[in-house]
């Protein structure tokens, strides 16, 4: 196996891992103060998550081909409210995300990810391995936000040092 695709199956279990520590620090808090605008770039700690859950699935169609998945994949930050809703989803999510990295070959690496963004005629193209890249990159980012937000609020999130990863 590839440096690169063990890599990006490492990534995979620090998503789910990280998802998991952000999420049990965020059961902490009250409904309300997961919706309270913290001047984030998606407000709240609830619409930061729910970015992500929407991001991740909109990459994951990409990987499997659709060209225009804001179609077929529903985006909102407000939903899902219901916080245990999420939860469920979110695990869901991570599971793909780790099937995924798993199901990976090496030559998935060599080709070319497509894509029609925001229902435009401008066909983008990139390679497959920085949008697998990518789609780990903008989970730590956005994740960084949701811990930043935590803290402030007084919940306390597992390190985030990929050493600590058991």
């Amino acid at each position: 196996m590839s440096e690169f695709l063990a890599h990006l199956r490492l990534m995979a279990r620090y998503n789910a891992w990280q998802n998991g520590s952000l999420v049990a620090a965020a059961d902490m808090l009250s409904d309300v103060a997961r919706w309270q605008d913290r001047g984030a770039f998606f407000g709240s700690i609830a619409a930061t998550f729910n970015h992500l859950l929407w991001d991740d699935a909109l990459w994951l169609a990409r990987f499997a081909g659709e060209t225009r998945p804001e179609l077929s994949v529903p985006v909102s930050l407000e939903a899902p409210r219901d916080w245990a809703a999420f939860k469920g989803l979110r695990t869901e999510r991570d599971a793909e995300v780790t099937a995924w990295a798993d199901g990976l070959a090496s030559y998935d690496l060599e080709g070319v990810i497509a894509w029609y963004p925001g229902g435009g005629d401008v066909r983008v193209e990139k390679p497959a391995a920085v949008c697998f890249a990518h789609l780990f990159n903008h989970q730590t980012h956005h994740r960084g936000q949701i811990h930043a937000m935590l803290t402030a609020a007084g919940a306390q999130p597992e390190p985030t040092d990929l050493p600590m990863l058991g």
